[in-house]
């Protein structure tokens, strides 16, 4: 970079006094996103009681979400590079609380779906918004290190408060409160952050060009759709034409940045290899781990009986191993390699996952808490310093659209997860042998979600109920055994692709300077 480029970047700001405050005030919008994700798998028991979605529809209400944001976040986050990061934070957190009461009053499961895919086009706003602007208030690495650390921590702690505040309202009140715990924590960044977040953007954007921003949500979600479907469905003429539509529009996308003067994503980004490998270790990781961790709150209730709040505090171990991991991820990053951190956190989710093949109907909590503690130890490695990877290997202008790449490698990875590793679950599920004495409309219900076959069993003789309950739970159980193999197997070869991808990677040492 010449010096007359470096001195046409926004001013330094390293020595920003206020630039910790302003950290906590980003990480709030990190909380928001992260306690919404995690309270729905809680709610889903309830919400399928309430709402009555088919399978395929609660698959939906899960995955739409990170169907539209994948979508979306390359796109938002070059928006955020033009108009101002803080603007667009702001703008997008308000429109997030007000779109969660949409989600916790919905009347139909179509409604809900629209409401989830609605909170996908405002949380599109958050996440790449509050990296970039981490990444430009704090310019020295070791600093940025800690940031991304505290950032990646309090996303972990989100998911840790999602279960247990869900699970105390759950228990109290109906399913829909579970999103209005937004609210306050939006009250909170909008007034606070308006004051101490400061603006930060691109001092030379160029235009943000709409067809690009078409191109790339028709190409997601024409992917991620046809991947669905295979997966819930096998191959048929919609998949097909949703396969061919997102392949072609991402296609061209790629060749449209190629020959824009401003991209909304500068494809030579990809020339580097640990920005590449960063990113492709961050989708493979999300989408072994997402699809489990959905149906992880249902074996919880559903299976095992516990509680919504029991629920969620048997979930805490991953969340405290990855705000624990997350806090010391760039110390030992230095110490010892990147690819090391990366591929060794890796390979213990894969291990841990490996270790919930062994679950049933009665597994006692020591596994499953161990397991959780290890998955969430290996992912506040990997997910810290991946970010920090991607975020080091951009100029600060460029750090919107580096950060929705991150972030768009989340989302896709959970949504494929969920599209998958959800699909294994409930095709081994829906395959289960109805006991006797079970009628057909009964059986028809019971098999499109555990929740159905629970709810149905209530009107039938007890040895009947018993018998239908027992052989779907040991359906499901099966189904999360299987995609839990899967999952492993996709961890386990993300940590040897690391190994290779992340060679000679190293974490910035001294202080930039423009």
């Amino acid at each position: 970079m010449t010096r007359t480029d470096q001195l046409t970047k926004e001013p330094e700001v390293v020595g920003r006094p206020g630039r910790w405050l302003a950290l906590t005030v980003l990480v709030l919008a990190v909380l928001l996103v992260a306690v919404d994700a995690t309270v729905l798998g809680l709610a889903t028991p309830y919400l399928s009681e309430d709402l009555r979605p088919t399978g395929t529809q609660l698959l939906w209400i899960g995955d739409v979400y990170s169907f539209v944001i994948a979508g979306l976040l390359v796109s938002m986050g070059s928006l955020g590079d033009r108009i101002g990061r803080k603007k667009l934070l702001l703008t997008g957190a308000t429109a997030f609380g007000a779109v969660s009461v949409l989600n916790a009053y919905a009347t139909s499961p179509e409604m809900m779906i629209v409401a989830r895919a609605l909170l996908g086009v405002a949380g599109a706003t958050l996440m790449p918004s509050t990296l970039a602007l981490i990444r430009n208030l704090f310019h020295d690495p070791r600093e940025r290190s800690f940031a991304i650390g505290i950032w990646g921590a309090m996303a972990s702690a989100g998911a840790a408060v999602g279960p247990v505040v869900g699970g105390f309202l759950l228990e109290h009140f109906w399913w829909g409160s579970v999103f209005l715990i937004n609210l306050p924590v939006m009250v909170v960044l909008v007034l606070v952050g308006a004051k101490l977040i400061p603006e930060s953007r691109n001092p030379a954007p160029g235009p943000w060009d709409l067809t690009s921003v078409a191109l790339s949500l028709v190409g997601m979600i024409g992917l991620v759709y046809a991947v669905k479907e295979v997966a819930a469905h096998g191959v048929g003429l919609d998949m097909a034409v949703a396969a061919v539509a997102g392949a072609a529009a991402l296609t061209l996308f790629v060749r449209r940045q190629l020959r824009l003067e401003a991209p909304l994503l500068d494809m030579r980004l990809f020339h580097h290899r640990g920005f590449s490998g960063a990113v492709l270790a961050d989708l493979l990781t999300i989408l072994g781990l997402s699809g489990l961790v959905f149906f992880l709150s249902q074996f919880l209730q559903l299976v095992q009986g516990r509680p919504p709040l029991e629920a969620g505090l048997a979930e805490l171990p991953a969340a405290v191993g990855a705000v624990t991991a997350g806090l010391v991820a760039g110390l030992v990053a230095r110490r010892f390699s990147v690819r090391s951190v990366v591929s060794g956190g890796l390979a213990a989710v894969g291990l841990a996952l490996a270790a919930l093949t062994l679950l049933d109907r009665t597994t006692g909590y020591p596994l499953l808490g161990a397991a959780l503690l290890v998955v969430g130890v290996g992912a506040g490695f990997a997910f810290t310093v991946t970010a920090d990877v991607i975020l080091s290997s951009v100029p600060r202008e460029q750090a919107g659209a580096a950060s929705a790449v991150s972030e768009t490698a989340y989302e896709l990875g959970a949504a494929l997860g969920i599209a998958l590793l959800g699909s294994v679950v409930t095709g081994v599920y829906s395959d289960f042998v109805t006991p006797d004495g079970v009628p057909a409309s009964t059986a028809a219900a019971a098999h499109e979600s555990l929740g159905g076959a629970v709810e149905v069993s209530a009107g039938l003789p007890e040895a009947t109920a018993t018998a239908l309950v027992t052989a779907a739970q040991d359906a499901f159980v099966e189904g999360l055994r299987i995609a839990a193999g899967v999952g492993a197997m996709v961890l386990l070869a993300t940590a040897v692709a690391a190994w290779f991808l992340l060679r000679g990677q190293k974490l910035a040492e001294g202080a930039e300077h423009p």
